[in-house]
Parts: structure tokens; C-alpha cells; sequence
């Protein structure tokens, strides 16, 4: 079944964050594409946990029922904007994904695939809870509310909190505790934030393979999902680090340990001790080494314009740093930690039989078909 559409009229603004944008939309569609991201304390089965949900702050029932009667005044409104967050894609199975955005510049318009929950609300769920419940009963308002909303695309989790904490932070409504959490979760050592500073290192550093390459947010006009997020990468450095890096977030916060990988597990978290050691420079020092040796092996498709230096090639070149590094590992009779030199991985890259000519969007195409044959014919004599 085709994905399903809706159109709003947007502009798109350029802050130094990067590019978001601002729109209006029937609080009826905002109501099925929108979800509350909530980080609160649940009482599990047994044991009580800090689960983390999101970066909303729990849902008041009173201010609820104010924000529903007040939507009955005739002279009802809601001048600011609720603040969202939308990946450009979403995952449906291995081999297909849905587009969520598609921004039209010409023509100032926004296609917003309508599915359940693919937006998240980082500012503005009272106000979508009020009107849901006041819009329980029909009344004269029900069919003219309109919201604008500020959309921000593919941000990663750092980003994210720091949005909600700067937008909150000097209001008295918002839990303070919460906001100082948020801080803590942009500060405090987690995979998160080691992957986010890793991301940045990686995109500063002069002479670093991926100088300027990495964009903080997504763009909505982008159908070739070609630009380089912060959090598409941060989330390949992650895999690499923890099976479940909020859980591990939570036991750093509270001065637990956390518990080494051995065996299986170590294959596939290959960076996981060494971000327990602390030694992050060491996983930049991999990733670094292995882009290098892959500019120096491509040079004008690393440099120009091509599918190696976007996602598709980007992403596949992180899936393939698990397989070479363990290959080299092996071959070395080095343990998994240790940090491999730029000439490691070009050794490993001779093999690869594909010229500087093939990176072509026709013979890759854009999206996680790409992005597995790429992988698939890299891993090939490994």
C-alpha cells in the first residue's frame, strides 16, 4: 500500500543550528502524526528503573482540562509553535524504508507522510492533549483549529535535549529537575554523548576525512537522503558501543560499572571496553583511520560529489568497519581494542575491486538497497 501524504504550507529558516521549518497544520493530522516523548520514572514489574522515554516532561491531567476548556472560547488560540522533531526516514523492514518529508522550495509546500507517531513533540504536548480531549465532545471550534509548528529534521539525541532545555529552561511550568537532567544528558559520559563528540571531532578537525561533511539536521528536501547527519552517524557509532546505551547511560549517572563485553558480544559491540576504558580518542582514531585510507583509495569520488561521500556510502563504510576490523584483528593477532593505522585498513581496501568511476546513484541507488550492495561488495573477499 502507498505511503500517504499530506501538504502544509511551510518556509524553511536558517539559524546557525542549520536549516528547520516553520508551517501550519490541521490539528487533526498534527494529532495523528504526533506523539509525546516523556522521560519519567516507571515502576516496573518488580524493580524500579529509570526508563527513559523521550524529553517531555509528564502529563499534567489539570492542565489538560484547562487547555480543553479554554479551546471551547470563541476566542480560543495558540500563537506559538509546537516544537517537533521528524527523521527524514523511517525503518519498515531491512529492505525498505518510508520517506516522512518531502519539501517542495518553489512552491513553499511540505508532503508529511501520515502514519502514526513519526513526529515527536519536543515543545507543545499540553496544548495537543487539550485539544484531543476537548475535541472529544463536537463543539463549533472542532473543525477550525490550526497549529504552527516549527519542524526540526533528523536531530540526534544531544541536540534534541538541548532545543527542549533552551526552549524550557526559564519557564516555572517545566519541572526544573527535568531540565537539569536534560543538561546532565548532554554533559554526563554516555554512548550518546561519546558518539556526539565523536561526530563533531570528526566534522571540526582540520585534515579529518570528513571536514565539513556533516550536517546537525536533515533537510526535508533532500530525496536522495544524501546529506550526513549528526545523528545518522552518532547512531552507527553507537551500535558499535552498546545493545543498549540509554540502560547504560542511566548506570554511569547512578556510579555503576558498567559490564565488559567478552565473546559474541565483543564481535559485535567491537568499541564497547574501549569506551568503558574511557579512551574515545582511540574509536575516532578507527573511524578516522579507516575513512582515510577509503579517501586515499577513492580520492575524486571522496573529494566530488558522489554516493561514496554521502549516506549511502558513509553508512555502508561504517557497516563495514566491524568486518575489517576484525579481520585485521585476527590477522595481527591483535585484541579487539586496539587502534588500526590508516595503513591497516588501506590493506584490507586493496582487495576491494571497485574503480573511482562506480559511486553513481545508478549503480546505487539512494536508500538501504544502495547502501546493502555497497556493503555486500565490499565485505566480499573479507
Amino acid at each position: 500500500m502507498a505511503d500517504q501524504y499530506i501538504s502544509i504550507k511551510c518556509i524553511q529558516i536558517t539559524q546557525p543550528i542549520g536549516l528547520f521549518y516553520v508551517g501550519v497544520i490541521d490539528w487533526k493530522d498534527l494529532k495523528t502524526i504526533a506523539y509525546s516523548d516523556i522521560r519519567r520514572i516507571e515502576n516496573e514489574e518488580k524493580n524500579t528503573t529509570d526508563t527513559y522515554l523521550g524529553i517531555q516532561r509528564d502529563l499534567s491531567p489539570k492542565r489538560i482540562k484547562e487547555i480543553a476548556e479554554y479551546v471551547r472560547n470563541v476566542d480560543a488560540t495558540f500563537p506559538t509553535s509546537i516544537i517537533l522533531h521528524i527523521p527524514s526516514f523511517t525503518q519498515i523492514t531491512e529492505e525498505t524504508e518510508s520517506r516522512n518529508l518531502i519539501f517542495d522550495v518553489a512552491n513553499s509546500e511540505m508532503q508529511i507522510r501520515l502514519a502514526n507517531d513519526i513526529a515527536s513533540i519536543l515543545d507543545g504536548q499540553h496544548r495537543i492533549e487539550g485539544l484531543k480531549e476537548s475535541f472529544k465532545i463536537a463543539h463549533e471550534n472542532s473543525e477550525k483549529f490550526q497549529l504552527n509548528v516549527t519542524i526540526f529534521v533528523d536531530l540526534d539525541m544531544d541536540d534534541q535535549s538541548m532545543i527542549f532545555s533552551t526552549v524550557n529552561k526559564a519557564q516555572t511550568k517545566v519541572n526544573k529537575s527535568l531540565v537539569y537532567d536534560l543538561f546532565s544528558f548532554a554533559k554526563s559520559r554516555s554512548p550518546q554523548r561519546t558518539a556526539h563528540n565523536i561526530v563533531k571531532l570528526l566534522n571540526d578537525t582540520a585534515n579529518s576525512p570528513f571536514k565539513d561533511k556533516i550536517k546537525i539536521l536533515g533537510r526535508a528536501d533532500d530525496p536522495d537522503r544524501e546529506t550526513i547527519t549528526q545523528a545518522t552517524l552518532a547512531e552507527l557509532i553507537i551500535k558499535y558501543i552498546s545493545k543498549n546505551p540509554y540502560n547504560d547511560r542511566d548506570l554511569l549517572i547512578r556510579g555503576k560499572k558498567l559490564a565488559r563485553a567478552t565473546g559474541s558480544d565483543l564481535k559485535n559491540h567491537i568499541f564497547r571496553n574501549l569506551f568503558i576504558d574511557e579512551k574515545d580518542e582511540d574509536i575516532a582514531e578507527n573511524i578516522w583511520n579507516l575513512f582515510e585510507a577509503a579517501k586515499d583509495k577513492w580520492p575524486l569520488s571522496w573529494s566530488e560529489p558522489s554516493i561514496l561521500n554521502k549516506s549511502t556510502g558513509v553508512i555502508a563504510l561504517m557497516k563495514f568497519l566491524r568486518p575489517a576490523y576484525l579481520s585485521l584483528c585476527t590477522t595481527k593477532s591483535a585484541d579487539i581494542g586496539a587502534t588500526l593505522t590508516k595503513s591497516d585498513y588501506a590493506g584490507i581496501l586493496r582487495n576491494v575491486n571497485l574503480g573511482d568511476d562506480v559511486f553513481t546513484k545508478e549503480n546505487y541507488l539512494p536508500g538501504t538497497s544502495g547502501q546493502s550492495a555497497l556493503y555486500k561488495q565490499l565485505t566480499e573477499l573479507i
